[in-house]
C-alpha cells in the first residue's frame, strides 16, 4: 500500500498547476466539477481545489519530492531561485544528503532530496 494522493486548496488553480506541471512533471488527469486532477509518472495525484482563502497550515508542516540523483536536487534548486521561487532554506549538500525546502504559490512548504 503507497500513499498516492493529495489534495491542495489554492487561491489561482491555473497558476498552481503551472507550478507543479513546471517543477515536478504532473500533467492533467481529470476534473471532477473544480477540482483539477494531476498526476505525475509514479502515478500520484494531486487534487487543486479552488478557495477563496487558503487556510495557513502549522510551520512545520511540508511535503516532499525524493529525487533519485543529487544532482537531480542541485539542477532543481538552481533552475528554480533563477526562477524567483520562494525559498525557505538554502541547499543542504552533505555525502548522504541534498535538499531544500521552499514554497508553492500558496505558500505550502515542499521538500526535494535525495538521500
Amino acid at each position: 500500500m503507497h500513499l498516492n494522493h493529495l489534495h491542495l486548496h489554492v487561491a489561482d488553480v491555473a497558476r498552481s498547476r503551472a507550478f507543479y506541471e513546471a517543477y515536478f512533471g504532473f500533467a492533467e488527469h481529470a476534473r471532477h466539477g473544480e477540482i483539477l486532477f494531476l498526476r505525475n509518472e509514479d502515478w500520484f495525484d494531486l487534487a487543486l481545489a479552488p478557495s477563496p482563502e487558503v487556510e495557513p497550515l502549522p510551520e512545520w508542516f511540508h511535503f516532499g519530492f525524493r529525487r533519485h540523483l543529487p544532482d537531480e536536487v542541485r539542477d532543481l534548486y538552481e533552475r528554480m531561485k533563477e526562477d524567483g521561487v520562494r525559498m525557505r532554506a538554502g541547499l543542504i549538500d552533505e555525502e548522504d544528503l541534498v535538499s531544500y525546502r521552499c514554497f508553492d504559490p500558496d505558500g505550502y512548504g515542499i521538500e526535494v532530496y535525495w538521500e
